[in-house]
């Protein structure tokens, strides 16, 4: 049995996202090139949870009794970094903070050791953008030196026809609003699948939540902080239309805390290069600040994810 996401206001932090292209806003120029592609579009409610990180081991033993894991997920997780693009205004910051009806986060995301990422490395140039209550992720696959060429040096790269359209509007958005690299984020993550009735149902966690606010290359021998406390985690469900009831009833029973939260504004915010908002995670939340100070690493504890 299912049970639909129930929509709030944005303030609340509870809110399903999901994607439709019909309620993209008329008259707002380029708004075609906007629409869902084809080739690798996500469109999805989402819905986000902070748990106890010592917590995460026993959500995911009960998951696994109705989900499978991601086929790309190891017994330890994987890694995730992203560099993030905005203004030097930060207007893709406070689009999200003030919770804007329409608006959008550019990023380059890689999989895996971030030391690993060479040249040819296959990275995602990524859109992520919201319209009223509905969220969509769209992303092309390039060679990491294609997507700095393209983001950093605005510059067309070689493409497949499918992608042309995705491709100039990142190029228009870096160019026109001069975006640059301006967050890092990293963790690692736990993925599980939805089987039978519970396809297009995604759960993830996320651990060791880190970020930095310089030396944005991948491969960079640079100093990462902690933006979320160790003992925290994010827990993410991503489904569709519907969440399964057993799975609200989990959650319920569990009592989880549900969050808004952005991890590229929890790293601007940890940087001190925006005021916190009402929406960060303390750095000693649920703790004494004499049992987990803010930690700090060099990039070289990647390799112990």
């Amino acid at each position: 049995m299912l049970q639909r996401f129930r929509k709030r206001a944005v303030f609340q932090g509870q809110t399903g996202e999901s994607t439709a292209s019909s309620v993209l806003p008329e008259g707002d120029a380029g708004h075609r090139l906007r629409a869902p592609s084809k080739l690798h579009a996500f469109n999805r409610y989402e819905i986000k949870y902070l748990i106890d990180a010592n917590r995460v081991d026993e959500l995911r033993e009960e998951l696994e009794n109705r989900l499978d894991r991601d086929r790309h997920c190891p017994d330890e997780g994987y890694n995730i970094w992203s560099v993030y693009y905005d203004t030097q205004q930060l207007r893709f910051y406070w689009e999200k903070i003030e919770g804007l009806k329409f608006r959008r986060k550019l990023r380059v995301r890689h999989y895996g050791d971030g030391f690993a990422a060479a040249p040819d490395t296959p990275v995602f140039v990524e859109i992520k953008q919201r319209v009223n209550r509905v969220t969509q992720k769209r992303r092309v696959r390039l060679p990491y030196a294609d997507a700095l060429r393209l983001c950093d040096g605005r510059q067309m790269v070689d493409h497949e026809p499918s992608q042309r359209a995705f491709l100039e509007e990142v190029l228009d958005l870096v160019s026109r609003l001069e975006l640059r690299a301006t967050a890092m984020t990293g963790y690692t993550r736990h993925a599980y699948m939805g089987r039978d009735a519970d396809v297009g149902l995604r759960v993830t966690f996320d651990r060791r939540i880190r970020g930095r606010d310089r030396d944005f290359h991948f491969g960079a021998d640079a100093e990462n902080r902690l933006i979320v406390p160790a003992r925290k985690a994010i827990m993410e469900v991503k489904a569709n239309e519907r969440v399964p009831y057993w799975l609200t009833d989990l959650t319920a029973k569990r009592n989880l805390q549900v969050v808004r939260v952005s991890k590229y504004c929890q790293s601007i915010e940890a940087y001190g290069l925006a005021p916190r908002s009402v929406f960060h995670i303390p750095d000693n939340e649920h703790m004494p600040d004499h049992d987990h100070p803010l930690g700090r690493e060099r990039s070289m504890a990647h390799r112990e994810a």
